[in-house]
């Protein structure tokens, strides 16, 4: 059955988009499932870091064509609200507790990039295809994809993606800073399960740092003195903590 699984290993949620018979694209139900994992993951202290994947070897090819009719009246409420529960799955995953990292193979296609940069880091395939497309398709990008795009992957490769429809494999996607690692295929989901378990040592301290990082970088981001300020009281007690261990 088509869904979102949440597992746990050790202290790491791992997150994983399954519905292969559509290259796991997402349903108006999967973007609710999806939140209600996220409100499960920062309910359970022992969780330090998440992992965001998808099943049978690729990430998400987007929206589930099948319950998706873009000609339809999008203004209309049921319609409206259904576009909705998937772009707040994006907003929802961005805003875990937690340190997050997509774990990306074969492909990760419109909504499926938007729900990769909604992570913290990314993990991808040396030769996963990265396509938003959403103007080959004669449609607006959807999801917040230029600013969540854009703090990570820089203006020049926004453009490149969002407004010129480029596809770039992940070779090129950690040359240019749009993912953390590039690796072999079979090695994406060990590779950011062994990032993962860094954090997930100490939830406490990853949920702390999650929360000073994201309020800092954005988006959208904090200047550099006022970072220095927000940074202060939380690092006090990471010291505090640490000597009394």
């Amino acid at each position: 059955m088509s869904g979102i699984n949440l597992e746990r290993a050790g202290g790491t949620a791992i997150l994983t988009v399954d519905s292969p018979e559509v290259k796991n694209g997402l349903t108006p139900q999967m973007g609710r499932d999806l939140v209600a994992a996220c409100e499960e993951i920062d309910a359970d202290p022992a969780i330090g870091a998440a992992v965001v994947r998808g099943a049978a070897g690729t990430f998400c090819s987007g929206a589930d064509r099948r319950t998706w009719n873009p000609g339809a009246d999008q203004a209309e409420d049921q319609t409206f609200r259904d576009t909705s529960a998937v772009y707040q799955s994006f907003v929802r995953v961005g805003r875990l507790a937690v340190p997050t990292i997509a774990a990306v193979r074969g492909a990760a296609v419109g909504a499926g990039i938007n729900l990769m940069f909604a992570t913290d880091l990314r993990v991808v395939a040396e030769n996963v295809r990265l396509l938003a497309g959403f103007l080959r398709i004669g449609l607006h990008p959807g999801g917040g994809f230029f600013t969540i795009a854009a703090r990570t992957a820089g203006r020049e490769a926004t453009a490149a993606m969002g407004l010129f429809s480029q596809e770039i494999d992940g070779v090129r996607a950690a040359e240019i800073g749009l993912a953390w690692a590039a690796v072999p295929n079979d090695e994406v989901e060990d590779t950011a399960l062994a990032l993962a378990a860094e954090p997930a040592k100490d939830p406490a301290l990853a949920r702390e740092a999650t929360r000073s990082f994201r309020t800092e970088l954005g988006p959208p981001g904090k200047g550099w003195d006022a970072a220095v300020e927000f940074e202060r009281a939380t690092q006090m007690w990471s010291q505090r903590r640490r000597s009394r261990r």
